[in-house]
């Protein structure tokens, strides 16, 4: 599990292809280094990846086909620079929100409004169906940045961003038209689940109902 609250960023130093899968390695900041081990979790831009290698301050990561997939992590480029969080132990204050770091979709950056001391961005899932889940003052992951919702219109929504999180994130250097990915927040993605499920129930036995009544209505 993580927290949302990125650690710092890192480097990809390498990218080693293969078919249908990738190892890349980047160069982590000194303070993430104590207690890593072969088999961690590290979240890479919100996405939870396991630690294959150790050679010093170069840690190695495997990128499966489904992970190329689905995140923005098979568009990265040596020099590319990843935000980067340790996996949260049970002592650690959640400053942001519990996300698991299994990435749902993407988004592209399709607006951006510069104001002073903060800058406004707008996001479109590639995956429509999530914008249900994506609620005005809700929690949202964007890559790996635990955030509130903004504004939500029928297709995107947009969230506003402090000097501190542009500085501190790879989100102060993001261009229109830039890939994000998005982790919705399982609590509220739980809840929109359960009421469309309670309200279908009671449409699918309201319907039931009128056509008992209009049976029994023909036999009389």
């Amino acid at each position: 599990m993580f927290t949302g609250i990125v650690q710092g960023t890192a480097s990809v130093v390498s990218i080693e292809e293969k078919p249908n899968f990738r190892t890349h390695t980047v160069t982590l900041p000194p303070a993430l280094l104590p207690g890593l081990e072969l088999g961690a979790s590290v979240a890479h831009n919100g996405c939870c990846l396991t630690v294959t290698a150790i050679d010093g301050d170069r840690i190695s990561f495997d990128l499966i086909k489904e992970t190329l997939r689905i995140t923005n992590l098979g568009e990265i480029r040596v020099g590319d620079v990843v935000n980067i969080e340790r996996a949260a132990r049970f002592s650690d204050e959640i400053g942001g929100h519990l996300m698991s770091g299994h990435i749902m979709t993407t988004a592209d950056i399709v607006k951006i409004v510069n104001a002073e001391n903060n800058r406004e961005i707008w996001f479109k899932p590639q995956d429509q169906s999530q914008m249900k889940y994506i609620l005005h003052k809700g929690f949202i992951g964007i890559d790996g940045i635990s955030l509130t919702v903004g504004d939500v219109s029928k297709s995107r929504f947009c969230v506003h961003l402090i000097p501190e999180t542009l500085a501190r994130t790879t989100l102060g250097a993001k261009k229109l038209g830039a890939r994000v990915n998005i982790e919705i927040d399982p609590h509220t993605q739980a809840i929109v689940d359960t009421v469309e499920r309670v309200l279908a129930k009671r449409e699918a036995a309201l319907a039931d109902a009128v056509a008992l009544a209009a049976s029994q209505r023909e036999e009389a």
